[in-house]
């Protein structure tokens, strides 16, 4: 089992940038991928990025690529979604995600989540 728990979230402008921490516990943190997803209101849960378990591989959401950031720090068990030039659709309720293995692929699927974190840009 893995324990996931969120912090970070927060309300900012357009253009700002904000950091999400998603701190682990339960099975040997460098042994699984992690990622994060997001869920917009109205909206299916999606994929804004991976990271495998050593940090070697990561993937992005296209929406994300270029001003969105993820990286792991496996002495603290703890991986980062760093958020830059926030737009307004960047707007939902952020999770933070744990594998069964150590690799993200396309389609990946979590085995793990948390409760999630609320991001909202404003225009």
């Amino acid at each position: 089992q893995v324990q996931l728990v969120e912090s970070g979230g927060g309300l900012v402008q357009a253009g700002a940038s904000l950091r999400l921490s998603c701190a682990a516990s339960g099975r040997t943190f460098s042994s699984y991928a992690m990622g994060w997803f997001r869920q917009a209101p109205g909206k299916e849960r999606e994929f804004v990025g991976g990271i495998s378990w050593s940090g070697g591989s990561r993937l992005y959401a296209d929406s994300v690529k270029g001003r969105f950031t993820i990286s792991r720090d496996n002495a603290k068990n703890t991986v980062y979604l760093q958020m830059n030039s926030l737009k307004p659709e960047d707007t939902a309720v952020y999770y933070c995600a744990a594998g069964a293995g150590p690799w993200v692929i396309d389609g990946w699927s979590p085995a793990y989540w948390g409760q999630g974190t609320q991001v909202t840009v404003s225009s």
